[in-house]
């Protein structure tokens, strides 16, 4: 049973077939949301009553091959859900010109569920005939028509994000070229133009968390302005990436070794992050490897 005082949100999804209804759902998920497709609409009651305060908005899709789908009984389910004070429900309804759906499915050349023996406008026409009263008692249309892209996944953001939704989790790694790139860099950024601290003979066995590496690199005429940019163009593509719905982003600085110039780089970017409001996990590759002259080559 849910906590006294919890307020269960649940958020129907319907529309046309081929209108996006799965993408929408999959974008919910991607925000937090608990999601379902085509789940038997007379149990929702039960799915309320077997909840938790700690789980999430519910999304559920349903459409005409929903086992028991008659849009009279589920706008009649709804409303009683909706009347409960316990629940905060609401409708969302995916729709999409005929002419568009049938250039959809003809070059997918997927059947239409609806269209059985005749032709997929036969069917698109049947469709939307029956999904009429929900489209009509919808509280939410969103029509993809003319959606290129994702946007309408930008819609759906837009329309139901809320203060739960997963933030962007940033990750900011060092790593030596020497050792090998690394697989999963979203933004790379090259630090080996850096005066080497390898080649000072008292900085070879720190590393870049430590002071005088950190004063010697700080030291070198190009590092301040180079990294002035590095820092702004991370402020600026950091928040168009979250946009853009991004769930992780990696950002990894790079130099010979992967234990002195990448290191103090990564640290200080990560800096510059939090104090921008994120919360960035760093990782430093290399920064047990044992320094060696043949790898240092630069």
């Amino acid at each position: 049973m849910s906590a006294p005082g919890t307020r269960h949100r649940i958020l129907l999804v319907t529309g046309m077939s081929g209108a996006g209804k799965s993408t929408a759902l999959q974008v919910l998920e991607d925000m937090g949301w608990e999601a379902i497709d085509n789940f038997p609409l007379r149990l929702l009651p039960s799915l309320v009553e077997t909840g938790s305060d700690t789980h999430g908005p519910v999304a559920i899709g349903f459409d005409s091959r929903t086992r028991g789908f008659v849009p009279a009984e589920v706008i009649a389910q709804a409303e009683a859900l909706a009347a409960r004070e316990d629940v905060e429900l609401s409708t969302l309804f995916i729709d999409c010109s005929a002419a568009e759906l049938e250039r959809r499915y003809n070059e997918t050349r997927r059947p239409h569920p609806m269209a059985r023996e005749r032709p997929v406008a036969g069917g698109i026409k049947a469709e939307r005939e029956l999904l009429e009263p929900l489209r009509s008692w919808a509280q939410v249309l969103i029509d993809t028509s003319t959606f290129g892209g994702n946007q309408l996944q930008q819609v759906v953001r837009e329309q139901f994000a809320s203060e739960e939704a997963r933030p962007m989790t940033v990750t900011v790694s060092s790593f030596g070229f020497s050792r090998g790139m690394p697989p999963l860099a979203d933004l790379l950024f090259d630090m080996r133009f850096i005066d080497n601290p390898h080649w000072v003979p008292e900085l070879r066995e720190l590393t870049g968390l430590d002071a005088p590496v950190a004063a010697h690199i700080e030291a070198d005429p190009s590092f301040a302005p180079a990294f002035a940019r590095i820092s702004e163009t991370l402020l600026e593509l950091l928040p168009r990436y979250a946009a853009q719905d991004r769930s992780y982003l990696n950002i990894a600085f790079g130099c010979t070794g992967g234990r002195h110039r990448s290191v103090y780089s990564a640290e200080a970017a990560a800096e510059v992050l939090r104090k921008a409001g994120f919360s960035p996990t760093v990782i430093h590759r290399n920064l047990g490897d044992r320094p060696a002259d043949p790898i240092e080559r630069s």
